[in-house]
C-alpha cells in the first residue's frame, strides 16, 4: 500500500509541481474563468427558479474559452484547439444576438 502512495505522490508532484509554470499558471487562470460561467448560471437560475442564462455567462465564456485557446495553442494540442475555437464561435455568436436584442429594444 506503502507504494501506490509513493507512486501517487510522486505522479503528483511531476504534474502539478515540477511543470508549474507561468503557461500553467495561464491555464488554471482561465480554467477558473471557464468555470466561472457555470456558477453564474446556476446562481441565476437559483434566484429565478428556472433555468436562466445571463449575459455574464457568455462573457465568462469568452474570456475563458480565449485565453484556454491561447494556452491550447502553445501546448500544441489539436483536439484542445479545435474544442475551444469552436466554442468560441458560439459564444461570440450569443453575444451578438443579446447586443442586437437589447439595440431593438432600446
Amino acid at each position: 500500500m506503502a507504494d501506490i502512495f509513493n507512486t501517487l505522490g510522486g505522479w503528483l508532484h511531476a504534474v502539478f509541481v515540477q511543470q508549474l509554470d507561468a503557461w500553467v499558471m495561464l491555464g488554471f487562470a482561465a480554467q477558473v474563468l471557464f468555470t466561472m460561467r457555470f456558477v453564474v448560471q446556476w446562481v441565476a437560475s437559483e434566484k429565478a427558479r428556472r433555468s436562466v442564462v445571463p449575459a455574464s455567462f457568455w462573457t465568462f465564456s469568452i474570456l475563458g474559452g480565449a485565453l484556454l485557446l491561447v494556452y491550447a495553442i502553445y501546448r500544441k494540442d489539436p483536439v484542445f484547439i479545435a474544442g475551444q475555437a469552436g466554442g468560441l464561435f458560439i459564444y461570440l455568436r450569443n453575444v451578438w444576438f443579446i447586443r442586437r436584442e437589447r439595440r431593438e429594444a432600446a
